[in-house]
């Protein structure tokens, strides 16, 4: 047997004979040694391990010749995952950062702490890879109330309308409004839910960023039986609300940085091939005009419209203000 097959029969074995002893009458060493199907030294040695490693309230019984836990309510923690497995849970800790703005942080890095906290003082590993070695350099995202954002998953849950005051992304002020939640929404870190608006007669997207004061009713609803998610987004691209048709959209991108075009997946739908002169052909179909706009802006003169033509003339109007912006 191989030592990682060795490694994991090891974890399984000692934390059954943990859960036995918690659950049988005083089991003693030969009564364990016939469970598991053990050498007496294997059983003592698990024993030890369980005492020293996880601090487990095992002792030995002199009077009843056998062992129990001096903790009767002690839970036995059995999560069955090697050293190295534990290790590699670990690094994951750094990746919550794209959860700082909302309550999932603290409790994922609950969970992952809890997890960890199983590890032996030492662990030797063997891996070119830890946390130490890996930096994440995180979105600067907008901070999400914590009421906010458990009352909204509240509502969903229970079809309940809410009501909450928002400052739209051009607005100073706030305007209340009366919605039906009907999916929370993620993009890159900024949270957003779409459902059904009263105020305005049609499904919104709204942030949860620049919700405020929000209140669950007592009154109930039912998911409009014409909402269809991918006619107001793009899964697969953006949450830019659009009810339009979705439009093929062909761009055409500098040599200069044909790899990073060529290595990603933009789109689920995308034809994407590299042209004699080092230039990448980009196309796909989407209703996400503002995302593929602002996309578009972010690398500047290494890209080019070339489909559809509203695109072009928006991308030129911008390009336009902008030289009239920085104009001496």
């Amino acid at each position: 047997m191989n030592k990682a097959r060795e490694d994991k029969v090891r974890t399984y074995r000692i934390f059954q004979i943990a859960d036995y002893i918690k659950t049988h009458n005083y089991p003693n060493v030969p009564a364990l040694m016939k469970a598991f199907e053990c050498s007496r030294s294997t059983i003592m040695r698990d024993l030890d391990f369980l005492k020293d490693r996880y601090n487990m309230p095992i002792e030995y019984d002199e009077d009843k010749r056998g062992y129990y836990y001096t903790d009767p309510t002690f839970v036995v923690k059995s999560v069955m995952l090697s050293e190295g497995e534990l290790l590699t849970v670990s690094t994951l800790l750094p990746l919550m950062e794209q959860y700082k703005n909302t309550p999932l942080e603290s409790t994922f890095k609950s969970i992952m702490t809890k997890m960890i906290e199983m590890m032996p003082n030492k662990v030797e590993v063997d891996s070119a890879f830890s946390a130490q070695n890996v930096q994440f350099i995180k979105d600067h995202l907008p901070k999400i109330d914590e009421e906010i954002f458990n009352n909204v998953f509240k509502a969903i849950r229970s079809n309940k309308t809410i009501e909450f005051a928002y400052r739209s992304i051009s607005k100073q002020d706030y305007s209340y409004r009366f919605f039906d939640p009907y999916k929370v929404l993620c993009q890159k870190g900024n949270w957003y839910i779409i459902g059904w608006c009263h105020s305005h007669k049609d499904f919104i997207v709204y942030s949860l960023s620049r919700m405020k004061d929000l209140k669950i009713t007592g009154e109930s609803f039912q998911i409009k039986q014409d909402f269809d998610l991918n006619k107001h987004i793009d899964p697969e691209f953006g949450i830019w609300q659009n009810e339009q048709e979705a439009k093929k959209i062909e761009l055409l991108f500098s040599k200069d940085i044909n790899t990073y075009i060529l290595e990603r997946t933009w789109h689920v739908n995308q034809e994407c091939r590299q042209n004699d002169d080092g230039s990448v052909y980009l196309s796909y179909m989407t209703n996400q005009m503002q995302e593929t706009f602002y996309w578009i802006l972010s690398l500047g003169s290494k890209v080019k419209v070339l489909n559809p033509p509203e695109l072009i003339e928006r991308i030129k109007k911008e390009t336009s203000l902008l030289a009239e912006l920085y104009k001496d």
